[in-house]
C-alpha cells in the first residue's frame, strides 16, 4: 500500500474503537473542498457512490500518471466524511498501479471493523471499489 495511506492507517493502530471513531471525526474537517464546478447535485448523480447510505460523491481523475480524487460528503455525517478523507488524503498522487494493488477490503487494514457498523463498512468498500474501477477505466484509454 502507499506510504501516505500507511501513515494515516498507522494512526489508528494503538487506539481503542472509541478513539478510532474520534480520530475519524477529527479527520472529517480535513476533507478538501472540490474544485470549480464539482458539487453534489443532479449533474453529479453519476459520481455518487451507490453503496453508501450517506450521499458520497467521488470524482477520480488520472492526470500525468497520477491519481487525483475529490469528494463531497455532508458535514452532518462526520464518520463517513472522515473515512472518505482518509482515502482521499491517503491515495491522492498515487499511481494507477498502486491503486490497482489496494486490497478490496481496505477497512480490514484500518482495524476499524469493530468501530464501524456493517453498512459503513459496505459503503467504505464501495468507495474503494469505485476508485479502483475509475482508475482502471481511465488508464485503459
Amino acid at each position: 500500500m502507499m506510504m501516505r495511506l500507511n501513515e494515516l492507517i498507522a494512526d489508528f493502530d494503538e487506539l481503542d474503537d472509541e478513539d478510532k471513531l474520534e480520530l475519524l471525526i477529527e479527520m472529517s474537517g480535513e476533507l478538501p473542498a472540490t474544485s470549480g464546478g464539482r458539487t453534489a447535485g443532479p449533474d453529479a448523480e453519476s459520481c455518487r457512490v451507490q453503496e453508501c447510505q450517506t450521499a458520497v460523491y467521488l470524482w477520480v481523475d488520472v492526470l500525468d500518471g497520477r491519481v487525483h480524487i475529490e469528494a463531497d460528503v455532508p458535514k452532518k455525517s462526520p464518520t463517513v466524511r472522515g473515512l472518505v478523507t482518509l482515502v482521499v488524503q491517503g491515495l491522492n498522487g498515487a499511481t494507477p498501479d498502486e491503486i490497482a494493488a489496494l486490497p478490496d477490503d481496505l477497512v480490514a487494514h484500518t482495524g476499524l471493523q469493530r468501530a464501524l457498523g456493517m453498512q459503513r463498512q459496505q459503503g467504505f468498500r464501495g468507495v474503494v471499489t469505485r476508485i479502483k474501477r475509475e482508475v482502471r477505466r481511465q488508464s485503459q484509454n
